[in-house]
């Protein structure tokens, strides 16, 4: 288990767990088809590179936090996981237990997953999107 610097470890891990590889099943099914068609290895790559530069960010936004200096802007955060680093700010949130209790936050947060799985979700199976990559 990860332990973050409060010693309290990842609250109901399994549960977690369970709920990040049900959220990161479309993407990365869509992403791995898109590249074993030929198609295109930017949305495999994207989701792996952003997702650990949002986890990087995340870890330097909450040493900053905790030291009372400049923060990483949240329009940055958000960016980043628009951009396919929601996998790694969904688990940097748990690992660090950063931003998981602001609202506002955790609601423009979500309303991003959601846009990427009804994404996915119209790439793989209504196929009749204006963005169809299939």
């Amino acid at each position: 288990m990860i332990e973050p610097r409060n010693g309290r470890g990842i609250q109901n891990p399994r549960l977690k767990g369970l709920v990040f590889l049900v959220l990161c099943a479309l993407p990365a099914f869509g992403s791995t088809l898109l590249w074993w068609r030929g198609i295109s290895l930017v949305p495999l790559a994207a989701y792996g590179m952003v997702s650990g530069l949002a986890f990087v960010l995340y870890w330097r936004d909450k040493r900053k936090a905790r030291a009372d200096s400049w923060r990483t802007p949240e329009k940055i955060l958000h960016a980043v996981e628009l951009a396919g680093g929601w996998p790694g700010a969904l688990l940097a949130q748990q690992v660090f237990r950063h931003k998981t209790r602001k609202v506002s936050y955790q609601l423009v947060f979500w309303i991003i997953v959601l846009l990427h799985q009804v994404f996915w979700i119209d790439q793989l199976f209504i196929g009749a999107g204006r963005f169809s990559l299939f």
